[in-house]
């Protein structure tokens, strides 16, 4: 399952078993750390006999670094409900199912995450099932192969999206060496081969499903002393081994990259400009700039977009895609054009846009209420446990704690009119561009 991560985000500060109350995040919360490595989130909220359970694993399509063994990742997803010999996947969905318990899974380029959503008297029941599976999965490799075809067939599916053609287009234009070059899904040919690969498959699941690169998130309405000694119970066993991959890093692009994709489908012409920028480094006050600066300039409130979808209609949409990656990932802005011939003008319209916030200082006003409206829609936010874990499970996936979001929030609080400027002449530049536009069929 796929789920749209927030990219702005408040949290809170704390550190090893510390308790502290943040400026922003309204809750407080608890860290602590297994002697194995596994570290805790725990956070009790106003939320009378509610619970959310996270798994984070801080493994995505990232980490597959050895050529022909792209997807897994993403396989170990649909494996992880699979079960174990104690609780084989009936029993374990049996057990589910009877106390209402909700929940999924979904992976992307740095993250692989497993969630719960349940009553608080079932805490227990949850931390053993989870603490289970992720310290004794059992599949036969007759049910690895079933569920291999089941991916190629998710494939095949999501390739039909020409939104789906797109990023993986655009991966494979875009990175030359680095390990995003590859969507999380893989490559077709990598999952094609992938019934092969039974051997392979356990290997994966002993080198990442280790204590130390995992992170437990639970919010809602929990005893913190309780809990932890749970968690204890169940996973202090679970033995220590994780060895982080060498991932290569993405040599300095050297010019603009542009390609045309044909559709076979039905569809609007789409375009997608892209451009290099970094790995996520909340003290980055610069990094801090661009997020600010694509709301600026391509969002929903944007001059640009009023411009090309209110004003002259030539536009389905446009809007910035800005993810937080632990490697150097890609800033985007995608726009659904209504006439092929127009294609030309609204790439034209997004350089233009860009050249004035290289040239022009941001309205200091606009910039003050982005800051306070971005504040304020996360906190609005924060209304349930559910929402509270899914927040957070990103910026943990990517910087292995919660520390980086108060730095976040700094930088954001810091960031001027100058900023701004400086991180459109830094980062948007023809030498960090990459264009797609896809066109379908006549």
């Amino acid at each position: 399952m796929r789920q749209r991560i927030p990219i702005i985000l408040t949290l809170l500060f704390c550190w090893g078993s510390l308790v502290m109350a943040g400026s922003i995040f309204p809750y407080t919360y608890t860290i602590e750390t297994l002697p194995n490595g596994l570290k805790v989130i725990m956070i009790p909220m106003e939320s009378p006999g509610l619970v959310s359970y996270y798994s984070v694993v801080r493994t995505g399509s990232r980490d597959e670094v050895e050529p022909g063994k792209t997807g897994f990742a993403h396989f170990f997803e649909h494996m992880m409900f699979r079960g174990t010999k104690k609780y084989p996947g009936p029993v374990r969905d049996s057990i589910v199912t009877s106390i209402g318990a909700s929940g999924n899974a979904y992976t992307s380029d740095d993250i692989t995450a497993y969630y719960y959503n349940f009553a608080a008297e079932d805490l227990e029941r949850v931390i053993e099932l989870e603490g289970d599976r992720f310290q004794n999965l059992h599949y036969e490799e007759g049910v690895f192969q079933t569920e291999a075809g089941a991916v190629y067939g998710e494939y095949r599916k999501n390739i039909t999206s020409p939104f789906a053609v797109l990023n993986e287009k655009m991966k494979e234009l875009a990175y030359d060496v680095h390990t995003y070059k590859h969507t999380t899904i893989g490559f077709e040919a990598d999952i094609k081969a992938m019934p092969q690969q039974f051997e392979y498959s356990k290997s994966f699941f002993s080198r990442f499903y280790r204590p130390e690169n995992v992170v437990l998130v639970i919010a809602g309405d929990i005893d913190v002393k309780k809990t932890l000694g749970m968690v204890k119970r169940f996973y202090s066993g679970w033995q220590k081994g994780y060895v982080a991959p060498k991932v290569a890093p993405e040599p300095p692009q050297k010019g603009e990259r542009t390609l045309d994709v044909s559709y076979p489908g039905r569809t609007l012409p789409i375009l997608v400009v892209a451009y290099k920028w970094e790995a996520f480094d909340a003290k980055n006050r610069l990094l801090a700039a661009t997020m600010l600066l694509g709301e600026l300039a391509f969002g929903e409130n944007s001059d640009l977009n009023k411009k090309l979808f209110l004003k002259e209609q030539k536009v389905q949409f446009l809007s910035p895609s800005f993810p937080t990656n632990r490697d150097q990932g890609l800033f985007q802005i995608y726009s659904m054009v209504k006439k092929v011939e127009d294609v030309p003008y609204v790439r034209d319209e997004v350089y233009r846009t860009i050249e004035a916030f290289k040239t022009k200082p941001v309205d200091a006003q606009k910039l003050n209420d982005l800051k306070r409206r971005n504040k304020y829609n996360f906190l609005m936010g924060l209304d349930t446990p559910s929402r509270v874990t899914g927040s957070l499970a990103r910026v943990v996936a990517v910087t292995g704690g919660v520390e980086a979001i108060d730095d976040l929030y700094t930088s954001f609080d810091a960031v001027t009119a100058q900023d701004i400027q400086n991180a459109a002449q830094q980062y948007f530049v023809p030498e960090r561009r990459s264009v797609i536009v896809l066109k379908g069929a006549q």
